[in-house]
């Protein structure tokens, strides 16, 4: 086997979107993860939305400013 070619294995924290952290052992020392096991609704047994980097928020956002460029359009048309 070669010399100083494997990664350092070191204490690691995993943090999940809920709150909850773990401590594990990793190549990292920290990972952050969206959904864990506590608020998993497979474990739970618990229905939710799970939004992840506020996709839906993004969307909605996007969706209300090309509505407003479109009805901004319609009245330049309407003036003409």
């Amino acid at each position: 086997m070669r010399a100083d070619i494997h990664p350092k294995y070191m204490d690691a924290e995993i943090r999940c979107a809920c709150g909850n952290i773990i401590k594990t052992r990793s190549t990292k020392p920290s990972v952050i993860v969206g959904i864990c096991n506590v608020c998993h609704p497979f474990y739970t047994g618990t229905q939710k939305f799970v939004d992840t980097a506020g996709r839906v928020d993004k969307f909605q956002q996007r969706m209300a400013k090309t509505q407003a460029a479109q009805a901004a359009n319609a009245v330049k048309k309407k003036k003409k």
